[in-house]
């Protein structure tokens, strides 16, 4: 049996566009005798839609583009995920489904019955969970359909979170073949992770698993593809290449085991980065972009990342030099600028400090560890960017680093501005790999970046470590707190001082407000502050 997959990049709610993908990957399928071509989860409409699907009219425009869809089938069977109707008289009144389509007609249609709640998932506000899995007969093969969460029905924390499994039930029923149509976002490890999970049901089971996964950036999750075919043996058979679209074709009968690909985290997060930044902008209607240059490291990877995304004569690097600004700082952003090849504009902001201060001069009472002024620089600096981006239509990027907006080292208004945050969820040290990365072929970012104490350089001889613990220490406990949920003392207990992580974390429980008003930032950790963060701000539990 031939089997195509068509790894493509949707755009959430563009219905036109994405049913057009799946015709030309179907049209190509036909040319190549496929038996069967699949296409990811809910690619019709894109994945997540969210609220799309309660907008009047949405959810009709997807009825009739899966007629379309359906009725341009001939030989080749098309499976793809799109929303069907639940027509039984209880549940919500939409399914998230898998449909079989060949020679005009839909042959099989399967409702995704797990549907995940965690992290960034919410499906049970709009979908009714399917309530059974049955195989079909298909070019001499007994074939089953699942949809993402179907697969992935493994013990989390020693506790089972579903009580069925739909790739068990299937294979029960005598199915040999399983495909998953997916939309599973990135974060690091992933894609071995997934490997293995299809790797061990493959084997346990003995059927061949398929999985087509979605690729592309919607919002704050980037989706890496990867999609693959696992033999009955539990061995990697066909892999698509991890965050770009691709077409692949592979017969079933005549396959042999290949590697799968190990790509490090930070060169995997660095091609996460830049498909994030360049499907937003993309689909957002974004041509150009606008960056604040320090001539410190998060500016310059953040630069760097936008260049390598979107092209260097779509970017426009602002150097906004103040009262405590170093010489060095200013010749490393001008000389990151060119080495990107950029265009580089200086906008000082001295004396509109200065204006500030005297303005505020009656009004502000000098205290210790007072930092009015600091943060009136960067929200000048902050003001700056968005009046260019007014002007010339260029989206902002800001700058911050996970562990800054951690534990609020960062200025609401002001390097907080901007409409994408693309280093957000990048801890401190892997902006420093990422740094490194970035330099590996020759120098783009000037060494002194990279080896200089990180300062916001807002005071004089400011360093990050006059308010913050070195980053080797605080970023393994924001892990801990933050992607682990670890308790104070849990993380006391591994070695770490008390004291120092009672305060990290009182630090970053009263940062939330910031945080629920930074731009959407781009998903690579396994918890992220976007979709899935859902702490209050006003809480009194420490």
């Amino acid at each position: 049996m031939k089997i195509a997959i068509a790894q493509i990049n949707p755009h959430v709610g563009d219905i036109p566009a994405n049913t057009e993908a799946i015709l030309e990957s179907l049209k190509r399928a036909e040319a190549d005798g496929a038996d069967i071509l699949v296409c990811p989860e809910l690619c019709l409409c894109g994945y997540p839609p969210k609220d799309l699907l309660m907008r009047g009219g949405f959810v009709d425009a997807i009825a009739e583009a899966n007629k379309k869809v359906i009725a341009a089938t001939k030989k080749t069977a098309l499976v793809f995920g799109t929303v069907t109707r639940n027509t039984g008289e209880t549940g919500k009144p939409l399914f998230n489904s898998a449909v079989c389509a060949r020679d005009g007609k839909a042959i099989h249609i399967q409702p995704k019955r797990l549907l995940p709640t965690c992290d960034v998932y919410d499906e049970s506000r709009y979908f009714a969970p399917g309530d059974a899995s049955e195989p079909f007969e298909f070019a001499g093969s007994t074939i089953g359909l699942t949809v993402c969460e179907d697969a992935w029905t493994e013990p989390f924390e020693g506790r089972d979170l579903y009580d069925c499994d739909p790739v068990s039930d299937l294979a029960a029923a005598g199915a040999k073949i399983i495909i998953n149509v997916s939309a599973s976002p990135f974060c690091v490890g992933k894609v071995n992770y997934r490997y293995d999970l299809f790797s061990r049901k493959a084997k346990q089971h003995g059927v061949t698993m398929i999985l087509a996964n979605q690729v592309g950036g919607n919002d704050d999750l980037i989706f890496d593809g990867s999609s693959m075919v696992v033999g009955a043996d539990g061995t990697l058979q066909c892999f698509i290449p991890s965050f770009e679209s691709k077409y692949k074709l592979i017969d079933l009968d005549s396959t042999a085991p290949v590697d799968l690909p190990q790509a490090d985290d930070v060169t995997s997060v660095h091609d996460a980065l830049t498909l994030g930044v360049r499907d937003y902008l993309k689909k957002c209607g974004f041509k150009k972009t606008v960056i604040g240059l320090s001539g410190g490291i998060d500016s310059a990877v953040t630069a760097a990342i936008a260049v390598r995304a979107l092209g260097a004569e779509n970017v426009l690097a602002l150097g906004m030099p103040g009262p405590f600004s170093s010489k060095g700082s200013i010749n490393d952003a001008r000389t990151l600028a060119e080495n990107l090849g950029i265009e580089y504009k200086v906008l000082p902001i001295t004396h509109i400090y200065n204006a500030y201060m005297k303005i505020l001069s009656h009004e502000i009472i000098e205290r210790e560890g007072d930092t009015t002024g600091e943060n009136i620089q960067a929200r000048i600096r902050g003001n700056l960017l968005m009046a260019v981006s007014n002007n010339t239509g260029a989206l902002v990027l800001s700058t911050g680093n996970k562990s800054e907006i951690s534990v609020g080292y960062c200025t609401l208004y002001g390097d907080m501005a901007g409409g994408l945050a693309v280093l957000s969820d990048v801890p401190k040290m892997m902006v420093y790999e990422l740094a490194k990365k970035i330099n590996a072929n020759g120098e783009i970012i000037p060494a002194n970046t990279i080896t200089k104490p990180p300062s916001a350089e807002l005071k004089p001889d400011q360093t990050d470590q006059d308010s913050l613990p070195p980053y080797e220490i605080l970023d393994k406990i924001i892990h801990a707190y933050v992607e682990e949920s670890r308790s104070i003392d849990e993380i006391a207990k591994s070695g770490h001082d008390r004291g120092l992580v009672g305060d990290v974390a009182r630090r970053i429980d009263r940062s939330e407000f910031k945080r629920k008003q930074m731009p959407p930032g781009l998903k690579v950790m396994p918890r992220a502050y976007g979709s899935g963060w859902r702490m209050p701000i006003a809480q009194g539990w420490s």
